[in-house]
């Protein structure tokens, strides 16, 4: 690019120019809905990366599109090719002697006919016995070689990828820069192991055989993961044929390497390989890195023989897809998405993929880095800032379904500088705390001074000052009260419970900032929750509905306000079955012991003496809990509502704005 002039070139690949930057904020709202849910701010970001973002692809997806290529990899072909080959050029070059015999009537010529007849039904065997015959055909004896041509290539191509191709018609000169490169990467390879600094002879070994590695690694490292690779991908091969199939190729790759003088360097190669990757699926024993990633999958289906090296390629393509797979379920100890290799997600899935994946890599720290999200003692926690938004994603959602005469408000002229405006103004008077209308001061200071003039400065005096008329709100402290019992998320009411309980916290900090709100949750125990503790919280695993205590902590936090309207609200779905006892310690008995229903209905008559209304969300039929909320009413004089759990939210919140809108105060 010049001054003033710019090229424009095809698009090769990398982060789409042309998408929107990442909103962390989008990502925060597919959580709120999955934590709306009663999910943990991690289940709920796990959901999310499965799930994705709008136009990009989530784990799940990701999976799905693995599967279809392992599908179509395990339909290739068959494992035996090589055997299936070497049988079909065995057969052909023993009919093609056959058919040079049959014309000659020598003696000679029934012996050789009787050798071939002798040949046994193996053919590694009959591979090795011939290797001395004297062939009377010439086309017998190129086909013979033909033979062993293809065992030294697939042999080599088994563990070198492209050999097959690269030793196509090789010469001895070629076969013998084959045994030093073998021999030099052993050297090189125990001279790691030995940990010694090979950087410097790795640099000199890829001078030296560079071509015989198409992969081109960079470093040793790479280099050892891929034979390591490719020779266990080997090893499963023998490990997925028949036992007598096994043994036959095992014995024609065995005779090929002692034709090429390899055998001892192969061997000592594959001691190596596998010192240097133990962890490695070594001949279809399972993975080894401790995930529980499952036995290797690598079952080949199609009807295409294949041969050792393409096999070998195959199989080795199904190894890498399976961790791939298993990497993306992120379902063993320790998963992060930092295990999932972009370079195999690439190879595999192409390069919009590796975008999908860097975006939801980016998920949790751009959640974390614009404030969403925080790490405390290795646990993932919401922000005040996230909880805000999920509020607001509950209130919306629930405000959706209360009309719009259920939102009134309860006002008051007098209000005060905390009172809304009415657009109109007044004289001020001694004791105003309304804020003061300075357009209509200064105007009655202008006009009361008269046409302006040198000399002529305005004052401001008493009379001058207006103040802007405004309603005041009466002030509400409002305790919820959340049943955190397992019964909850076992009759699959937690979720909208949590849910609403975050929504009134939203409605009240945000539209009513003089209302004092605190929310209580109690199971065996009560405790006040924060909003961030309560969105990421899940229902307790434990036996116990404390309402006493929940009551006890409600009355406690209420004298705070003396000059506020105190209100409870309890959301439950069982009847009081425990209490606490004089050493503070919690005691359970079901079905419930009178004493907890005693202790539990003192509590309420306690809050009715200092004039708390209790209002009452059932969200169970049991007849037991009907009695005793029945019970709680005619002592408090308190409302029972039997809201479906999925209004539940609406329920509550109607019930604040109107109890609010009936709290009118007189001028």
């Amino acid at each position: 690019m010049s001054s003033g002039q710019f090229r424009y070139g095809p698009w090769d690949g990398g982060p789409d120019p042309l998408a929107s930057p990442f909103a962390a904020t989008d990502a925060m709202d597919e959580m709120s809905r999955e934590i709306l849910e009663g999910r943990t701010p991690r289940e709920a970001l796990e959901a999310l990366l499965r799930r994705g973002m709008p136009n990009r692809r989530g784990l799940d997806d990701l999976r799905r599109a693995v599967e279809r290529r392992r599908r179509e990899a395990r339909s290739r072909g068959r494992l035996d090719g090589t055997l299936e080959e070497v049988r079909r050029l065995l057969d052909t070059a023993v009919g093609q002697e056959r058919a040079a015999l049959f014309p000659d009537p020598a003696d000679e010529a029934r012996m050789r006919e009787a050798e071939l007849d002798a040949l046994p039904s193996d053919p590694a065997r009959a591979v090795r016995e011939l290797a001395d015959y004297d062939w009377r055909s010439q086309q017998a004896r190129e086909t013979y070689e033909q033979i062993s041509d293809l065992l030294r290539r697939e042999v080599l191509d088994a563990q070198f990828r492209g050999m097959k191709q690269a030793l196509e018609g090789a010469t001895p000169e070629d076969m013998a820069r084959v045994r030093d490169m073998v021999r030099d990467l052993n050297e090189l390879l125990e001279a790691d192991a030995r940990g010694e600094d090979t950087q410097d002879r790795f640099a000199e070994f890829m001078r030296q055989h560079g071509e015989f590695f198409p992969e081109n690694p960079g470093d040793l490292d790479e280099l050892i993961d891929a034979l390591a690779r490719r020779a266990a991908a080997a090893e499963r091969l023998l490990a997925g044929l028949t036992p007598a199939q096994r043994q036959e190729l095992a014995d024609l790759m065995a005779t090929a390497m002692e034709d090429m003088g390899l055998a001892g360097e192969m061997s000592r190669l594959s001691r190596a390989l596998r010192s240097a990757r133990p962890g490695l699926d070594w001949g279809g024993r399972g993975r080894g890195r401790g995930r529980g990633r499952g036995r290797f999958s690598g079952a080949m289906t199609g009807d295409e023989p294949l041969g050792l090296g393409d096999a070998t390629s195959a199989l080795e393509e199904l190894a890498e897809l399976d961790e791939l797979a298993a990497s993306l379920s992120q379902d063993y100890p320790g998963a992060s998405l930092d295990d999932v290799d972009p370079e195999a997600v690439e190879r595999a899935l192409g390069r919009a993929a590796v975008d999908d994946l860097a975006q939801l890599q980016q998920v949790e720290r751009e959640l974390e880095r614009q404030g969403f999200i925080t790490r405390r003692a290795g646990t993932l926690e919401l922000t005040p800032r996230a909880v805000r938004r999920i509020g607001e994603t509950a209130l919306a959602r629930i405000f959706r379904d209360v009309t719009a005469r259920g939102r009134g408000d309860h006002t008051h002229s007098d209000a005060g500088s905390a009172g809304d405006l009415l657009g109109t103004s007044r004289r001020w008077q001694f004791g105003d705390t309304q804020p003061i209308d300075v357009v209509r001061t200064v105007r009655n200071a202008v006009l009361r001074a008269g046409p302006p003039g040198p000399g002529n400065r305005i004052r401001l005096t008493v009379d001058d000052f207006e103040v802007a008329e405004t309603e005041r709100r009466t002030s509400a402290a409002v305790c919820l009260l959340v049943d955190l019992s397992y019964s909850m998320a076992l009759r699959g009411t937690w979720g909208v419970a949590k849910s609403t309980a975050l929504a009134l916290h939203s409605l009240v900090t945000t539209r009513f900032p003089q209302d004092k709100v605190h929310i209580i949750g109690f199971s065996d125990y009560a405790r006040e929750l924060r909003p961030v503790e309560l969105a990421g919280l899940d229902s307790e695993m434990v036996q116990g509905t404390n309402l006493q205590h929940a009551l006890l902590i409600a009355g406690r936090l209420l004298r705070r306000y003396p000059e506020s309207e105190p209100v409870v609200m309890v959301v439950t779905d069982g009847e009081p079955t425990a209490h606490l006892q004089r050493d503070g310690t919690p005691s359970f008995s079901w079905p419930p012991m009178p004493e907890t229903l005693e202790l539990t209905l003192a509590e309420v008559d306690r809050l009715t003496r200092r004039g708390v209304s209790i209002n009452v969300f059932m969200l169970d039929d049991e007849p037991r809990l009907v009695r005793f909320v029945e019970e709680m009413a005619r002592r408090n004089g308190g409302r029972v509502l039997s809201p479906d759990p999925s209004t539940l939210g609406s329920f509550v919140i109607h019930d604040y704005l109107h109890s609010r809108s009936s709290r009118r105060v007189a001028r």
